[in-house]
């Protein structure tokens, strides 16, 4: 694989990336514990907190423990035995450095086991077979990126659940596992709260990635992993990946895009799994076992889930906070409720866009807008009733004959169908443009030219501002691209390839594609007012 581009200044910078993202995690906290204690814990509990197969186990050895942290020494003074008065004599003692942040937690995960090694019986756990995997590769973004952090050991049995204390965590290991309903509880808050959870089955043990899929299912239930496309932003959180070269266990090797899977939260994407090996490479070594990436691309693909952490951690607290409308079950001041179109893709990935729209509409035009979000199917008769329907989200989706007959009807009565592609995904936008397609055969998007009454009918826009990503991969750019369809005369379908929802959120999201806060507010102020007077 060709040497990867780093991030230029469109996106983080190398030097003062952290300050900016604001991660306030403590080294140690009340999440990690040292592996002595893990050792104590696990035995004096029985694993209470984890039930275990009888499967047989994995290798025990597949890398060097972590580095002896340096010895820094200072000069001092001393003095020799008595009597006294006598010269100083020089000497130099020990003195421990700040410790970086800690940012990830390594699970201690797998019963005692004993095994013969150099003639010593020895015990080991199942997360222990690679005891340096993080720390090594943490060491390594710190030299090549500039980023200090730290990984420590942590328990499930003593770790608070705390994404503050902790903003990642690391499942990693060959054997199966099962956690208990009340670790399952605790991990579902906790990546709900903005923590990530990565996983990486070591040596690409297929008994490792079985249990791990099946817990993010009972973990996440309704949110399955699925392997992400190579426009995912992980794959350009700092370094721009193409292909990544994996070694297999006889000693081919193959070129294919990352095989990660993940599970996104709104916009962020917040399992990071790894079915083949990602570890071993971090630590920098090879063994003739399993499916692994190369050490270079394994360090490439680790420093972008770093970074990609580090840059979504404020997002991923921010959609963890609940918003509570008072006027939700209010009756309705004016004709107008916004609809937004549930559908097969991820729908919702921006939950509190809409109301903030709709507060921004209200608070700077004469329209009466209510702050109340309908979530309706293309099929349910009620979506006939709403002016505006409203559709976003990442992934490809598909409408059933009967969702495209009911929205070629709602159109041709006179309708508007808003759309976006949230964060400007490639993938929502062809799937978006092949079933318009079959919704409206015989029409076709066009981009609306700049004297189209929808830039005037409230706010003047002639030019809008887009995102750091945008201007960074495309251009400096400053003309809106808003496309349409019109039925009669009317627009019918407005569509905008770059995302309008995050900038309705008025919160930064990193790797989006899409208008600033003030220009995607005054083209959603403008849709409605459009909509209302149409």
């Amino acid at each position: 694989m060709s040497a990867p581009e780093a991030m230029g200044k469109g996106g983080f910078s190398r030097r003062g990336f952290i300050q900016r993202i604001g991660i306030t995690a403590a080294a140690g906290g009340a999440g990690g514990v040292g592996s002595g204690v893990i050792g104590q814990l696990a035995s004096e509990s029985g694993l209470s907190f984890l039930a275990w197969a009888g499967e047989e186990a994995g290798p025990v050895d597949c890398g060097p423990p972590p580095k002896a942290a340096p010895q820094h020494r200072t000069g001092g003074e001393s003095f020799p035995p008595l009597p006294l008065p006598v010269t100083p004599l020089r000497r130099t003692e020990k003195k421990k450095p700040p410790s970086p942040p800690a940012l990830v937690g390594k699970m201690a995960m797998g019963p005692i086991r004993w095994h013969t090694k150099d003639g010593k019986r020895v015990q080991y756990r199942d997360w222990m077979t690679d005891p340096a995997d993080v720390y090594t590769l943490l060491d390594w973004t710190a030299e090549k990126l500039g980023i200090r952090y730290t990984c420590i050991e942590a328990d499930f049995a003593q770790f608070s659940y705390d994404p503050r204390e902790l903003p990642a965590l690391l499942f990693a290991g060959h054997n199966k596992f099962e956690l208990s309903d009340e670790v399952r509880q605790n991990l579902a808050r906790y990546v709900l709260d903005g923590g990530t959870i990565i996983g990486d089955a070591c040596c690409g043990w297929p008994a490792f990635a079985e249990a791990f899929r099946r817990e993010m299912e009972l973990i996440l239930p309704g949110r399955p992993l699925r392997k992400l496309l190579p426009e995912d932003p992980l794959f350009s959180s700092y370094y721009k990946l193409g292909n990544v070269t994996y070694k297999r266990e006889d000693g081919s090797t193959f070129s294919e895009p990352p095989n990660i899977e993940g599970i996104d939260i709104g916009c962020r994407t917040a399992v990071i799994f790894s079915p083949w090996d990602l570890t071993c490479g971090w630590d920098g070594h090879e063994h003739p076992r399993g499916t692994r990436a190369q050490i270079e691309d394994a360090r490439y693909l680790g420093a972008n889930i770093i970074t990609y952490i580090l840059g979504t951690f404020q997002l991923g607290r921010f959609l963890a906070t609940t918003k509570v409308y008072h006027e939700a079950t209010a009756p309705t001041r004016d004709d107008f409720v916004f609809a937004q179109v549930k559908h097969g893709g991820d729908w919702n990935p921006d939950p509190s866009a809409v109301h903030n729209l709709l507060k921004f509409a209200r608070d700077n035009s004469t329209l009466e807008v209510k702050f109340k979000r309908e979530d309706v199917e293309l099929k349910d008769p009620r979506a006939a009733t709403y002016p505006l329907l409203y559709m976003t989200g990442h992934r490809e989706f598909q409408w059933t004959a009967e969702e495209a007959a009911a929205l070629q009807k709602y159109l041709k009565a006179g309708g508007i169908l808003l759309a976006d592609a949230c964060c400007g995904r490639m993938a929502f936008d062809l799937a978006f443009r092949r079933e318009i397609a079959k919704v409206l055969p015989n029409h076709k998007l066009e981009r609306l030219p700049l004297d189209h009454p929808l830039y005037h009918c409230h706010y003047d826009i002639k030019t809008v501002e887009y995102t750091p990503r945008v201007r960074e991969d495309i251009g400096p750019i400053d003309a809106p691209e808003l496309e349409g369809i019109s039925l009669d005369g009317k627009l019918a379908v407005i569509y905008s390839k770059f995302d309008l929802g995050n900038g309705w959120e008025q919160f930064p999201h990193a790797y989006s594609y899409g208008l600033k806060d003030e220009s995607a507010l005054q083209i959603g102020t403008n849709v409605i007012v459009y909509a209302v007077t149409h």
